[in-house]
């Protein structure tokens, strides 16, 4: 399918949209210092993540790794905690690889170009327009879900948004109708319009859409009925069970291995299946330890991209003399790095040394 730009009567495009843009604009912490430095860190940190959720985790990463040469010297243990909750951690262990091959190659700068921020690890084609774009004004689409959603309605594609080739026709479309000035707002225009107008599933808010006289899909009565999408795959769900094993002021803690998922980070034990109160004693004993009292814990779902655990846990309290090899549950909140999966039992020992 052939789409163009200017010559489909988008010529109106940029003026009403960067219009709505400056009154509507979202106040967004990175916007108001858009160094390259700052835009790479939002926009590793906004993938799959929502952009209210992410600017305390953008603010406290900023304030332990101010600069690139900060982040290349990060010890690997404080990059897991600062990016604790935000869940697929090798994306900051490949920021810091990125960090290290600037340092060597480009003398600490990212260069402006997407072709090389290209080549950095962990760097996109996505991520690298935006970069660019924000950060150094050049005229890039920075092509994600939001401008493929609102690029489907403009000109009623009606084919799978998610092919490589709607790609390259959705970048096509926005760099014909793209504006010499204002490029990067013309991209962040375009994503707050797919954040706050142009809604997923079904649900545009076509009356407070800049561009609804230009959309072909409203026009068609489609707009409801577009992107098409491919069938979502079954997510496999696996049972799980976490043991909390603690003393008054310490956690029973392992490592998980260094590939695959949750790799390097911290854990409380659990293992496959659904364990009865008799088989979390015997698993307690089994370790080496005596258990002094067992409480249940409240059951916890957390989903993978490709794998869901559903979780039940037990708190188990053991004599304080096996405390030795534990860690001292204050380390969790200030040092220690787990994973949001397990936020549910991470809570149940804050509570516990609360209380």
């Amino acid at each position: 399918m052939a789409v163009t730009g200017m010559n489909g009567g988008f010529r109106q495009l940029p003026g009403l949209l960067l219009a709505w843009y400056d009154e509507h604009k979202r106040r967004l912490p990175w916007r108001d210092d858009p160094s390259a430095y700052h835009v790479w860190v939002s926009e590793i940190m906004l993938q799959q993540t929502r952009a209210s959720a992410v600017i305390p985790y953008y603010e406290r990463f900023l304030a332990a790794l101010p600069d690139i040469k900060a982040l290349a010297e990060a010890p690997e243990e404080l990059l897991l905690k600062l990016w604790e909750g935000l869940g697929y951690y090798s994306r900051v262990r490949n920021m810091a690889k990125a960090a290290r091959q600037v340092l060597e190659d480009y003398g600490g700068e990212l260069p402006p170009e997407p072709e090389r921020l290209c080549k950095l690890a962990g760097i996109g084609s996505y991520t690298a327009a935006a970069i660019s774009s924000f950060a150094f004004g050049r005229k890039t689409p920075a092509v994600d879900g939001n401008l493929l959603r609102v690029f489907a309605r403009l000109t009623d594609f009606a084919e799978n948004i998610r092919t490589p080739a709607a790609k390259r026709l959705a970048a096509a479309f926005f760099d014909e109708i793209f504006p010499d000035s204002r490029p990067g707002d013309m991209n962040q225009a375009l994503m707050d319009l797919g954040a706050k107008v142009c809604l997923p599933n079904g649900a545009p808010q076509c009356a407070d859409c800049p561009l609804a006289e230009l959309c072909l899909a409203k026009k068609a009565g489609r707009e409801t009925l577009l992107p098409v999408m491919p069938a979502k795959k079954t997510r496999p769900s696996e049972e799980r069970t976490v043991f909390v094993i603690r003393t008054a002021d310490n956690v029973l803690l392992r490592r998980r291995p260094r590939k695959g998922l949750l790799a390097g980070l911290y854990e409380f034990p659990n293992e496959k299946g659904t364990f009865t109160k008799e088989d979390a004693c015997s698993y307690c004993k089994n370790l080496g330890l005596s258990p002094v009292s067992v409480r249940v814990l409240p059951a916890a779902k957390h989903v993978f991209t490709h794998l869901e655990w559903k979780m039940t846990g037990f708190e188990i309290c053991v004599a304080e003399d096996a405390a030795a090899n534990f860690t001292a549950i204050a380390d969790l909140k200030e040092r220690i790095p787990l994973p949001s999966a397990f936020a549910v039992y991470t809570k149940a020992v804050m509570e516990g040394l609360k209380n």
